[in-house]
Order: C-alpha cells, then structure tokens, then sequence
C-alpha cells in the first residue's frame, strides 16, 4: 500500500493546505478584505487576489473552494475584541471609552460591512461570518459592561433600554455615513453617547464632567 493509499485524500487535502504559513494566509486574508473595503464584494475574484498576493489562483482554491467561503474564513480570522478590558469601574465612562474604541475603527469595519451588505442577505454563511467576526464580540462585551454596571447598583436590572444599547452603538456607526456622508469618529461617538445613550439608562452627567473629545 503506498503512502497516499494509507492516508486517504483528506489527509493528502490536509497536506497540501499546511503549505501555507500563517502568515502568508493572513496576508491573503487581509488582502480580500481591503479589497472588498476598496471595490465592493461583487468586484473582488479570487484571481484578484492572486494578483495582488503574487500567489497562483490554484492556491487559493485548495484552500478555499468558493469566494463566500474564502471571504467567511478571513471574517472569522479577523475577529477581534474592541471593547475588551474595558472596565473604569463606572457604566457611563466605560460606554464613553467604548465609543473612543469604536471610533478608532468605525471607518474600516464601517466599510467592510457596507460593502458586504448585500451579498451577506444573499448567502448564510457569510452573514454568519461576518456577525461571529464584528458583532457578536462586541455585544458581548457591551452586555458584560452593562452587566457590571447593574451590579454596582448604576442600573435596574429590569431596565429597558439595557437591552437597546447594543442597537444603539450599531446603529449610529451604520447610519451616520448615510446621513452625514461623514463615519461616526470618535469625538461624535462619545457626544451621542453622553445625549442619549446615558440619559435612556437613567445615568445623569456629572455637573463637573466635561468630555475630553467635546
């Protein structure tokens, strides 16, 4: 019996796809998605990629078989946290430093979720990817801060718009390119999070705290 014989193909499959590095993977990775950012999901090929990483196309449908599943895996690769290890010990300068982190970067996933928008209502599992990669994380968070905040005794845990923030948070960072033709920075971050996002939880301004990003 030969070797491949004793492997079987998947074990070959296996083989083929540890050829790559993890860090030339990231490089792939982040090359679909700056180009998604760039020119819009439908524009973006897997020969572009190619292109643009000097690898062969042959490459990269070993590894990925499709483009929906090549752009899900560099979705789920590029999970990140943004709000963690936020923890000032005070709900209201905890959501004020989440709007500081989500201000840094609200232009690039901004872009991204734009321009995934209707290929991710087109197909599941990209839509799944793209939540586990820039919502799901950050929900999270946002509902363990809000969670602390409700221990300290800052919120009734039966608040009502305890359940909104997230939406809130999203929605904004969504929205103002619409509205505006402007991302939602920073400075605009933490001014909507002080009229509207700490007045619906009941949490009043200190009459002596003034917003640094004012």
């Amino acid at each position: 019996m030969t070797s491949q014989a004793a492997d079987g193909p998947d074990t070959v499959a296996a083989t083929r796809r540890s050829k790559i590095t993890p860090e030339r993977e990231r490089e792939f990775f982040d090359a679909v998605l700056e180009q998604i950012r760039e020119c819009g999901y439908d524009s973006v090929t897997m020969e572009g990629v190619a292109a643009s990483t000097r690898c062969s196309k042959s490459t990269l449908y070993r590894q990925w078989k499709t483009k929906p599943q090549f752009v899900a895996a560099a979705l789920r690769a590029s999970r990140r946290v943004r709000f963690a290890g936020i923890d000032t010990g005070s709900l209201a300068e905890d959501l004020r430093q989440a709007a500081r982190a989500a201000g840094d970067w609200s232009v690039k996933d901004t872009r991204l979720m734009q321009a995934l928008g209707h290929a991710v209502t087109a197909d599941q599992e990209l839509a799944q990817a793209l939540r586990e990669a820039l919502i799901l994380p950050e929900v999270a968070a946002l509902r363990e801060m809000l969670g602390r905040g409700v221990e300290r005794g800052e919120v009734p845990a039966d608040h009502p718009a305890l359940e909104y923030v997230p939406a809130m948070l999203f929605g904004v960072l969504r929205v103002r390119p619409v509205l505006c033709g402007q991302y939602a920075d920073s400075g605009y971050l933490v001014r909507f999070v002080e009229a509207t996002v700490l007045p619906a939880l009941g949490l009043t301004e200190d009459p002596g705290h003034r917003s640094r990003d004012d």
